[in-house]
């Protein structure tokens, strides 16, 4: 199969390692990074949400009017509108941009934020509500016909929406988490299942747990799945670690200056996933080829924060023990988005491709070599 990649879609220059130089929307510097996948071999871009941030299906629909290949991944939280409002906006963006748009429902990690947007659920009944948002998306994207839903959260009647995806069915639906609600929730209803970048045997865990969440919740089969990492790159092995360290140095600087109730929240971060990042990093600072635990430490786990740190073949040659594991989509974002876009899409991408291309030849040509054998044994009995 062949795999995916998933950049970013800052809005801005700012990032762990540099304060933006101007408004927290810059649409030139937002379409220079979009234009930078989409030269560069990536699929799609993410547009993250956050209480405070530039609307997302907004400055989505700016880059999809300005770009002609690259595919949309939006981010959406249920607590901002009703789901099947939200269908409607989505099914618009699809159409603006000719079916180049699936998204990424966020449960919400951070209670903070969410009460910031006047949302004060607990977490197990966010995810809750995130199942049954999840199911009208899907009904309201694909019913012809006014339906009804009754929940614990949503309830309305006699909806249908006049507005139609261009992707049929519909959009695909991704959704992450790494607690025991977020297994349950994400298995049975999302597409799509993103994981933060660790290290191989806790990644093959974690997918046999979406796996076996998938098969509790009925499905045939479990969601695809996505991992996420910060590569850092460089010509030779000791370059590239020279650079990891200058970039953990501005790391270190920025998180030095915060304030001290959010330099706490890094210490003591809320949702299970950056639990899990900084409890990796107290195990250690390198695991397998090249995963690199210092930036996700010193950022407090926040997000997707764990590198991959080398050559562009030693980077290749990690993500590709990934996608032995069963990875599909490979989400990456470097710490100068613009040109680590470039540099990830020029040196890597291509190495990724290439060797899963080769093997999924080879796989065919050995399946294609059994067929006639076992067609010959069957008539020699």
């Amino acid at each position: 199969m062949p795999i995916e990649f998933l950049g970013i879609a800052a809005l801005n220059d700012g990032s762990e390692t540099r304060a933006r130089s101007g408004a927290s929307f810059d649409k030139e510097y937002t379409l220079r990074l979009a234009r930078a996948h989409e030269d560069n071999g990536w699929d799609r871009i993410l547009f993250a949400y956050h209480s405070g941030a530039p609307d997302p299906a907004t400055t989505a629909a700016f880059v999809a009017s300005k770009l002609d290949r690259l595919n949309i991944l939006l981010a959406h939280r249920p607590n901002v509108s009703a789901p099947t409002y939200a269908a409607k906006v989505i099914a618009t963006l699809d159409q603006i941009s000719d079916g180049r748009v699936n998204v990424h429902i966020i449960t919400g990690g951070s209670t903070a934020d969410q009460a910031a947007e006047g949302d004060y659920l607990t977490k197990d009944e966010r995810y809750a509500r995130t199942g049954e948002y999840i199911r009208i998306l899907k009904q309201a994207w694909t019913s012809r016909e006014p339906f009804g839903f009754e929940g614990d959260h949503y309830r309305f009647e006699n909806f249908v929406s006049d507005i139609w995806p261009v992707q049929q069915p519909r959009p695909q639906v991704s959704f992450g988490g790494s607690s025991a609600a977020a297994y349950a929730i994400g298995g049975a209803e999302s597409d799509i299942y993103a994981l933060w970048g660790e290290p191989l045997a806790n990644t093959a865990e974690q997918i046999q747990t979406v796996t076996d969440a998938a098969l509790a919740a009925g499905r045939t089969s479990r969601p695809r799945i996505q991992v996420a990492f910060r590569p850092i790159l460089g010509a030779t092995e000791e370059l590239a670690w020279a650079k990891a360290e200058q970039i953990l140095g501005r790391i270190e600087q920025r998180s030095g200056s915060l304030p001290a109730g959010l330099a706490g929240d890094l210490r003591n971060p809320e949702n299970a996933g950056s639990q899990r990042l900084l409890a990796i990093a107290d195990q250690g600072d390198r695991f397998d080829r090249a995963l690199w635990t210092k930036v996700a430490a010193a950022s407090g786990g926040r997000g997707n924060s764990n590198a991959l740190v080398g050559t562009p073949e030693t980077v290749a040659a990690a993500l590709l023990d990934y996608v032995d594991l069963g990875v599909d989509i490979i989400s990456a974002r470097g710490y100068d988005y613009v040109d680590d876009t470039i540099d990830f899409g020029r040196y890597v991408i291509p190495l990724v491709r290439e060797e899963v291309a080769r093997r999924d030849a080879a796989s065919a040509a050995a399946g294609a070599d059994a067929a006639p054998a076992k067609e010959q044994s069957r008539v020699a009995a």
